[in-house]
């Protein structure tokens, strides 16, 4: 990490890049747009082989605060530790390339930020799909580091793109995105800076508008063996980082749960009834015990018994019937 404390910013922007050329321009004209003028925009084209590079590259070229990085492809983790390793701002804030931020969502975080003198603000955000847009309330039930730290897992979302964080708390407790994950990474760096003592504070309003596109035939071709495995790897980093916090076991069985649901939803074309069982009987009466949903946990329970197939062909003959009647 860049032990360089020299600060030249207000805020630093960080935009990991990957193949995201259709909504790129959105997310860049957004931050063109805001109201604060005291930042830069670190724009890390993580070796994207689409046109992201020159998309990126013309806009540095008309706007000297956004800079252009051309990095070899590392994944979504690399590529947000090279923005904080490059980063010159007092704080940090991450956004996505395929979403997009509200004019004065830099001035009115850097504002609550210096009136609190918070190492981390969290606010609401936007969540916009297909069936429109809704906010997403983020409010702790108390700012207390450790609470935050436990609800992170529960009732706030673990993303860096609502949080404003003093790029100091990275350097001072030694903490990286893990180049281990390509998912949740964000959420377990979160998770590092609250175990270290931080001063949080919270700003009742929504910026960031988080684009949900899911596309389930896609996702269920990605599943495989190297899904699943890399998704007990994160189970296991989670239990490692949270040991001691008093909470540790209950978020172990909400990450195992994660795991099991993913497969569920991901693995209709890996997964035979057998095979399913197989991996996930063990888990039969955690799923029982310890997840919220009750139709759907009863379809995992009856899938880590058995009855995968046959239930994830009911639920299609259940999406076709409700398409039909619309």
């Amino acid at each position: 990490m860049d032990n360089n404390t020299s600060k030249t910013c207000a805020v630093s922007v960080i935009v990991p890049i990957y193949n995201a050329e259709s909504s790129l321009a959105l997310c860049l004209e957004s931050l063109v747009g805001q109201t604060f003028t005291d930042f830069e925009v670190l724009m890390i084209d993580d070796g994207s082989p689409d046109n992201c590079g020159k998309i990126i590259d013309e806009c540095a070229s008309k706007y000297p605060h956004f800079k252009a990085f051309h990095k070899k492809n590392g994944g979504v983790s690399s590529a947000r530790q090279f923005g904080i390793d490059h980063a010159q701002g007092e704080y940090t804030i991450h956004v996505d390339p395929d979403d997009w931020v509200e004019p004065t969502m830099l001035e009115e975080l850097y504002k609550k930020a210096k009136d609190t003198d918070a190492d981390m603000v969290i606010c609401d955000f936007f969540e916009n799909s297909y069936k429109g847009q809704k906010i997403n309330k983020q409010k702790p039930s108390s700012l207390d580091h450790l609470v935050v730290l436990k609800e992170l897992f529960s009732t706030i979302h673990g993303s860096t793109c609502n949080k404003l964080i003093r790029l100091s708390c990275y350097q001072k407790h030694d903490i990286h995105f893990p180049n281990e994950l390509s998912f949740c990474e964000d959420q377990y760096v979160v998770a590092a800076l609250l175990k270290s003592n931080l001063k949080v504070s919270y700003l009742n309003k929504a910026f960031y508008h988080y684009v949900r596109v899911l596309n389930q035939n896609s996702l269920s071709k990605r599943y495989t063996n190297a899904t699943l495995e890399e998704d007990w790897k994160a189970r296991n980093l989670f239990y490692e980082l949270l040991k001691g916090t008093g909470f540790d076991d209950d978020v172990y069985n909400k990450k195992t749960i994660d795991v099991i649901a993913k497969a569920f939803w991901w693995g209709k074309e890996f997964y035979s009834s057998r095979a399913f069982k197989k991996e996930f009987y063990c888990y039969r009466h955690n799923v029982l015990n310890t997840y919220n949903h009750k139709m759907e946990r009863w379809l995992l329970y009856l899938s880590c018994v058995g009855w995968y197939q046959p239930v994830i062909r009911v639920i299609g003959m259940g999406l076709k019937v409700k398409h039909l009647l619309k």
